[in-house]
């Protein structure tokens, strides 16, 4: 008989549920199913809270899976807290879920010798697709995409080139990364006041109790207003700026045409969250040329989406952000610019969501990029 074959998946699974199961049941079609569990300490490190089943608990649930051979809680920290693990199963294959999909892991795979398969995230039957975010807070709060012009709604910037902050908000689709750049602090403050979802009524009444319940007096680092306003208008926004913390205008855009096609040539690839001594503010080369140089790209961004023109809107993202790590350096380290170098061949452009330091990668591409995860742009009520 035929010697089965040992699978290797990693992760937090907390609060176990149908879409845990499904990939468990999907990953033993390729062999035994070993899991390696993020620790308590982990899981608190990644997302900045603990997770609502401790880790002893969690094994045990695991364990008495009929799908699963053998659960081990990983001995490292991070985003690859699992690589003792890893090594000593000897796995033949290394099973992700496309959001759980990292260059780091798949690189580890080729040194080690080990398959690297991706899965797509697909309920069993006709069961809903499940995220433990979404079993914790029952929310569909959105999260923000700063697609171009980023740093101009901070006044040591705007002041220098008054211009546009490009946004789209977006469904809470996967469990997306704390600390990654997609307003995830603003996000958590909106969960606090409005506990599911952003209430109806007037847009930028709304966000502007957002901004200043996450700003309050005596706040030394304030949080842009891009990041209130893109969570709480649907849809894409050009957000102008003129030196202020407050924007003069918001422009929305609610064409179906525009935002589908948007969702159809995005793809993020994860790098996993920032650490926590992530500082972007040291070591900054801020200055009116540099400052100038993002409010036309900017701008160049939002003409192009206008007209669906992916080319020059993937030459004036990527140009975005390049105006933005000229100024902001410590946005982006060596290993990120290999990530970017790795798929740069199929893309058009490229950017860090955020600023930077983690995250994940953004690529405008013509055709899809294997194991990146493609996003859902909210709509407004109809």
């Amino acid at each position: 008989m035929a010697e089965r074959k040992k699978v290797f998946v990693t992760g937090c699974f907390d609060m176990l549920h149908s879409g845990h199961i499904a990939f468990f049941e999907e990953a033993a079609k390729y062999g035994d199913v070993y899991v390696g569990l993020g620790s308590d300490e982990t899981v608190f490190n990644l997302k900045g809270r603990y997770p609502i089943n401790n880790q002893d608990e969690r094994k045990y649930i695991i364990d008495a899976l009929a799908c699963v051979k053998e659960c081990y809680i990983n001995s490292g920290s991070g985003i690859m807290d699992f690589i003792k693990e890893i090594e000593k199963v000897k796995p033949h294959y290394f099973v992700v879920n496309e959001d759980g999909n990292t260059p780091a892991k798949e690189e580890l795979s080729k040194k080690l010798g080990i398959e690297y398969v991706v899965l797509k995230r697909i309920p069993h039957g006709r069961m809903p697709i499940r995220s433990t975010t979404a079993l914790r807070n029952e929310c569909t709060m959105p999260y923000r995409i700063d697609l171009a012009g980023g740093w101009l709604d901070q006044p040591f910037v705007g002041k220098l080139a008054p211009g546009p902050v490009l946004t789209i908000s977006i469904e809470p689709t996967i469990e997306f990364n704390e600390r990654s750049g997609m307003a995830s602090s603003t996000r958590r403050k909106a969960i606090e006041i409005w506990h599911t979802d952003v209430p109806p009524g007037n847009r930028e009444q709304l966000a502007r109790m957002l901004f200043s319940y996450e700003n309050p007096p005596g706040t030394n680092i304030i949080a842009g207003s891009q990041d209130s306003i893109g969570i709480v208008f649907p849809g894409l926004n050009k957000i102008d700026y003129t030196g202020e913390f407050w924007p003069v205008k918001i422009t929305a855009v609610h064409d179906e045409n525009i935002l589908s096609w948007i969702e159809e040539h995005l793809y993020l690839i994860m790098l996993g969250p920032r650490e926590n001594n992530y500082h972007v503010l040291a070591n900054t080369f801020i200055n009116k040329g540099n400052a100038e140089a993002l409010r036309v790209a900017a701008e160049k961004t939002w003409d192009a989406l206008l007209v669906k023109d992916l080319e020059k809107f993937g030459e004036f993202f990527r140009k975005s952000f390049e105006a933005q790590i000229k100024m902001f350096p410590n946005m982006i380290y060596d290993d990120i610019f290999q990530v970017i170098n790795k798929y740069k061949n199929s893309a058009f452009g490229w950017k860090l969501s955020g600023a930077g330091g983690g995250g994940y990668l953004i690529f405008v591409s013509q055709k899809p990029i294997k194991g990146a995860i493609q996003i859902k742009i909210r709509r407004r009520a109809p």
